[in-house]
């Protein structure tokens, strides 16, 4: 099996920031997932860099477009390379092979009418950059609905795309896969829109920046920054190498950019004769501290805040968090420091890391750090019902609930550990059968919980693997997940706290 996800590809003005780390860090869950299930998986981000923003900040700091564009893109590709994000490639929309494809695929809609070049006025939103609908404008003020900022009255030749063309098949596709879009409450939106009725959209600019890549056959104009950017995550794969792995099979995004995924994309791609994606998937947003996050109210969770984090508390308790308690769903999720501190105590440290450490100092106390063998199943079907729950819901991105089956059986575990009471049984030596049973349970429920924890937290899987002695080499999902593969006589490693309690 093969598996495609892509991220958005950010823009170049921004810095990286937690909306950029989260949705980044979800994608490197599902890939890493795919991956321990022994899929071939590709995993593409990236930076988006034609936007006019990029020409006038360049300007501002007396560079040229290109050169603020490699400033911000290698930012991008540090803190992801600093973060362990496991992507397969990174594309920059102003390498050639993006723009050689671009090209391409605007030719093709040229040919077939898709495309066409007319007069277009409308509201424009500069910090957008985009055209909104008349109601749409008139419904936000005529100020933009990001920033506030008003809306600008342009009239200009533009080539448009015939979306007009396509509402039909937009509204038949969300009919006959519904998991197309998701959450649901995002696909009834986009549906509501749509019939609505849809008008060609522009997708090209003029001016004198050369900043941009140029309609085919055309040297005055320039394809809109958004119609070239969504091209991104088909350019990367359309070569004889990656084309297997076209259709995308989740393009995670964020919700405020829902409409040219959900909408435009599918519908330039039905136009170009092009597998559609099987979903988009359009998450919530980050507030901090319960507001909106804002630079001037001072709770913006920038890189700094976040290497921060990552500082005090590891890259793993960063990872849980977000995939925990993100906004993977239609509510937007906060971010508050005491919540995280919380978090990292009561199941990190209390939870997992006291499973992991009690267990593992019983077998160095009771049996010379040898692991027992086996005389009873007292946790597998526990074990069994969680891992069936966990995949069925990794595999449709349901990470909260992956990990609420998960959390639940290391609950389960712990208690296990009061209940059999193992220091107890040590004090009689008629009941060491049954002590062995009790260590061995706990040891492979350890053994367990390391294989499911990988997509979320690699550092502490081999750590936990590294201190039950079975090393960091493992099979795939299926092998690893069947209850009783620890081996009888495996020498358990130097037992170490796994997350140090924080105050």
């Amino acid at each position: 099996m093969k598996f495609y996800v892509t991220t958005p590809i950010y823009y170049v003005n921004d810095r990286p920031h937690i909306g950029h780390v989260y949705t980044t860090t979800i994608a490197d869950i599902a890939a890493r997932f795919h991956r321990l299930c022994g899929d071939d998986v590709f995993f593409l981000t990236g930076t988006d860099e034609h936007a006019a923003k990029v020409v006038d900040s360049a300007a501002e700091h007396g560079v040229t477009p290109q050169q603020w564009a490699d400033e911000n893109a290698k930012a991008f590709q540090d803190t992801f390379a600093k973060l362990g994000i496991s992507n397969d490639d990174f594309i920059r929309t102003s390498q050639e092979r993006h723009k050689v494809k671009a090209q391409q695929y605007v030719g093709e809609l040229l040919k077939t009418g898709d495309v066409y070049l007319g007069d277009y006025e409308g509201w424009y939103d500069a910090g957008q950059e985009e055209y909104l609908p008349e109601n749409k404008a008139k419904e936000y003020e005529f100020k933009s609905p990001f920033n506030g900022k008003p809306l600008v009255r342009k009239k200009e030749k533009n080539y448009f795309f015939r979306l007009s063309r396509y509402g039909d098949s937009l509204l038949k596709l969300l009919e006959e896969r519904p998991e197309f879009v998701h959450p649901d409450v995002r696909r009834n939106e986009v549906r509501n829109r749509i019939r609505e009725g849809l008008n060609d959209v522009p997708i090209s600019r003029t001016g004198g920046s050369d900043w941009g890549i140029r309609i085919p056959g055309d040297s005055e104009h320039t394809i809109y920054v958004w119609i070239d950017a969504l091209f991104n995550y088909l350019s990367t794969v359309d070569t004889d190498e990656r084309r297997k792995f076209w259709p995308a099979d989740v393009h995670l995004i964020a919700k405020d950019i829902l409409w040219f995924h959900a909408v435009i994309w599918p519908a330039m791609l039905i136009a170009l004769k092009r597998e559609l994606p099987r979903q988009v998937y359009a998450h919530s947003f980050w507030i901090s501290e319960g507001q909106k996050m804002s630079k001037s109210l001072g709770n913006f969770i920038d890189i700094e805040k976040i290497d921060q984090y990552v500082s005090n508390f590891g890259l793993d308790a960063l990872r849980y968090f977000l995939a925990r308690y993100g906004p993977l769903g239609i509510n937007d999720s906060d971010f508050a420091e005491a919540r995280f501190n919380d978090v990292y105590n009561a199941e990190l440290a209390d939870k997992l890391g006291n499973l992991v450490n009690r267990t593992l100092t019983m077998i160095q106390r009771y049996r010379n750090g040898v692991a027992p063998q086996a005389s009873d199943e007292g946790l597998r079907t526990d074990a069994e019902t969680m891992v069936a729950a966990y995949r069925e819901r990794m595999n449709r991105l349901d990470f909260v609930g992956a990990l609420d089956a998960l959390w639940g059986f290391v609950v389960r575990s712990n208690q296990y550990v009061e209940e059999s009471a193992p220091w107890k049984l040590a004090k009689d030596p008629a009941k060491a059968r049954q002590l062995d049973g009790v260590l061995y349970n706990l040891a492979e429920s350890v053994r367990l919980i390391s294989v499911l924890v990988t997509p979320f937290m690699p550092t502490t899987s081999g750590a936990i693997r590294t201190q039950l002695g079975v090393g960091d080499k493992r099979g795939l999902f299926a092998e690893e997940t069947n209850w009783g593969r620890l081996a009888a006589g495996t020498k358990i490693g130097q037992v170490a706290p796994l997350f140090p309690k924080r105050t």
